[in-house]
């Protein structure tokens, strides 16, 4: 079965963004060692699963093929098959079918996410948005969380762990620190 990884950016206490969407509070000068953890982290993946809310961003952002960006991560955004979850993007939308390889899911989360997980392939990956990401968490359906930590407080926002109905157990398996002051967290759930 191909594992579903978690890449996220959050705060410090845990939001990941404001309460009305900014996230100007990100660090986005990495260093190349984070920039290498990102390429390790994202080579083994074949898929990229997204919400609707992060897809309006993301789409437009990645095909303009942005200058600034790693070559390698411009092709493995636009190149990598894409499949936004939305209940109300309608399945002809120009938004989302002119980002190459992306088709979208209307159906039941859980469903769609296990059909993916049990096709051949390699590994998804899941950016968010929070209530799309909360989701997620909330079924038990991420296998790998990478939190990617930033040396920013909100003290409000948004949060991805508001959904949980009950207590969920991590293993902590790597953390590392980069000089941008970006903390990444790599956990696996403790599963029963």
């Amino acid at each position: 079965m191909r594992k579903l990884k978690l890449q996220v950016q959050m705060t410090v206490d845990g939001f990941i963004a404001t309460l009305d969407g900014e996230m100007d509070w990100m660090v986005w000068d990495w260093s190349d060692k984070l920039i290498e953890y990102v390429k390790e982290l994202s080579e083994p993946v074949d898929c990229i699963v997204l919400g609707r809310k992060l897809a309006e961003g993301f789409i437009p952002y990645w095909a303009s093929n942005p200058q600034g960006e790693d070559a390698i991560g411009i092709d493995k955004m636009n190149n990598t098959p894409k499949v936004v979850f939305t209940r109300t993007l309608d399945k002809s939308d120009p938004k989302v079918l002119k980002w190459k390889n992306t088709t979208m899911a209307k159906g039941d989360l859980v469903d769609e996410i296990m059909k993916l997980k049990n096709q051949d392939g390699k590994d998804i990956i899941a950016y968010g948005g929070a209530g799309f990401v909360s989701e997620l968490i909330k079924h038990g359906l991420i296998d790998e969380y990478h939190l990617f930590i930033n040396p920013a407080v909100l003290g409000n926002g948004m949060t991805i762990f508001n959904e949980l109905k009950s207590r969920q157990y991590l293993t902590l398996i790597e953390s590392r620190s980069f000089d941008c002051g970006i903390v990444v967290l790599h956990y696996e759930p403790k599963r029963k």
